[in-house]
């Protein structure tokens, strides 16, 4: 019996399978790696979308630049929008099973949004002291690993 091919979570319309969001991280970083973890956990199936940290792509088939991924995490629709920050959190929740998907809509909210682009800057910019952090965290990009 032959079997389905896999997609491939990256290239989607390239094989000839739908496209499917891609939700990406910086592997060097504690915080992002946790974040993408709990995402993979929950997913409602694991063709939803694709979680994978930004070191490992073809950023340029995706529209990504290696700044735009070393400053936020990156959210990829499947039509090729891409969302930074609190919203690619917003939306890769959103995108997750039931009980979580209304704080993805909540994170979306007016008001809301602002709020969590103040938190979310913030963790960014100190997420080399908090807990989860790693040191890559607080070299330059240039300086780090990979």
């Amino acid at each position: 019996m032959r079997s389905a091919p896999t997609p491939d979570p990256l290239l989607g319309a390239a094989n000839g399978l739908a496209p499917r969001p891609v939700l990406v991280y910086d592997g060097d970083c504690g915080i992002c790696t946790r974040f993408a973890r709990l995402s993979t956990r929950l997913r409602r199936h694991s063709g939803d979308y694709a979680v994978a940290p930004w070191q490992t792509l073809d950023l340029a088939a995706l529209s990504l630049t290696e700044q735009q991924c070393d400053a936020a995490v990156q959210w990829v629709a499947a039509d090729g929008s891409v969302f930074s920050s609190q919203d690619a959190i917003a939306r890769s929740l959103q995108a997750a099973r039931a009980p979580v998907r209304p704080i993805g809509a909540l994170i979306l909210a007016p008001g809301v949004n602002a709020l969590a682009g103040l938190v979310y800057r913030w963790v960014a910019a100190n997420r080399s002291r908090l807990p989860g952090g790693t040191p890559a965290c607080s070299l330059p990009p240039a300086q780090r690993p990979g």
